[in-house]
């Protein structure tokens, strides 16, 4: 999937948890990177070695129901993208599913210059791939309650606080946003 914005092309493409070839960067060496860094602190994994990264992502790459992307922007990888099936992952019994949920997480990379618009592009382009597959009929997500920034973009596209719940690693809010609300949000119209 691929979409033009005005900041550039923005696609994405599995994460290959592999070692790094000789004379290139595996992509577990850039998340790595990436979630440890100081702006990336609601990933929880700031002291992450990389040997925690790549059985993370092996993980995450044998499990039948949640996937990991590697988001490009200009064909440069900038930001990370997973998707689960959250009655199998994340919220399973934690909230009342329908058919065509898909849970979804995702990080920008700790940008060398701020650009205005970008992290709006990147959660744009994440839904638009989601949204690319027509069984998905709405997109669930648990930011911590106190990451007020996720919480304002994840609004900017069309999601809806439906309540807090319990995780055992943080409390989170419950978060849905259907095609048509993502359309109406970033669009003005319906799909």
């Amino acid at each position: 999937m691929s979409s033009s914005e005005p900041l550039g092309t923005f696609s994405v493409r599995p994460l290959d948890p592999s070692p790094a070839r000789p004379g290139h960067r595996s992509d577990a060496e850039l998340v790595h990177e990436w979630v440890t860094h100081p702006r990336s602190s609601f990933w929880m994994m700031e002291d992450a070695r990389l040997e925690d990264v790549e059985r993370e992502y092996t993980g995450i790459a044998a499990h039948p129901h949640h996937d990991a992307f590697i988001g490009l922007h200009d064909g440069r990888p900038a930001f990370l993208m997973e998707r689960y099936d959250p009655t199998e992952v994340e919220l399973k019994g934690l909230y009342e599913a329908e058919p065509g949920d898909v849970g979804m997480h995702f990080l920008v990379a700790p940008p060398e210059t701020p650009v205005h618009g970008f992290t709006r592009a990147v959660i744009t382009t994440v839904m638009e791939t989601l949204f690319a597959d027509p069984d998905v009929r709405r997109v669930v997500v648990e930011p911590d309650v106190t990451n007020t920034a996720v919480q304002a973009l994840n609004e900017a596209v069309g999601f809806e606080v439906v309540r807090e719940i319990t995780k055992p690693e943080k409390q989170a809010l419950l978060s849905t946003c259907t095609r048509e609300q993502f359309a109406a949000a970033t669009t003005g119209e319906d799909r």
